[in-house]
């Protein structure tokens, strides 16, 4: 079984990449590997970003994990997400189920195109040096 997910942490930005179907087991591990990278972060304001074509939708068990992550991160100081995959209705609307769009002090954007999604973090000041996610995820 290959992994589903891989994070990793550049300047002040939580990049991933997941892939595959999730069940709650998968989203326990992600969202304890994720608070571990974040870690470093949690002093100052940040980003992330998280590459999602290959990604395959989950049970419904993983909703409130992942909901539970979002609150942890936004009361973390987490202050951009960009979401990288092509238009998937389904995908959106689970995405939507679990991820706010904004609050007074963050706010999620979705990009068909990694290219777009590095550009609105880099003017929102937060540059990172990876351009593509198959090339670091490799």
């Amino acid at each position: 079984m290959s992994r589903k997910f891989q994070i990793w942490c550049e300047q002040k930005v939580v990049l991933a990449v997941v892939s595959g179907s999730w069940d709650w087991i998968t989203a326990e591990q992600y969202s304890t590997e994720f608070k571990k990278v974040a870690a470093q972060l949690l002093d100052s304001q940040w980003a992330h970003v998280v590459y999602l074509d290959q990604w395959e939708l989950g049970v419904p068990e993983i909703e409130p994990i992942i909901r539970e992550l979002v609150d942890w991160c936004i009361a973390n100081n987490l202050r951009f997400a960009a979401q990288v995959y092509c238009p998937h209705m389904v995908k959106k609307y689970q995405l939507e189920r679990m991820i706010v769009d904004s609050t007074e002090v963050f706010e999620r954007r979705v990009y068909p195109t990694q290219h777009e999604a590095f550009q609105w973090l880099a003017s929102e000041g937060f540059p990172v040096q990876t351009q593509d996610f198959q090339q670091k995820a490799s």
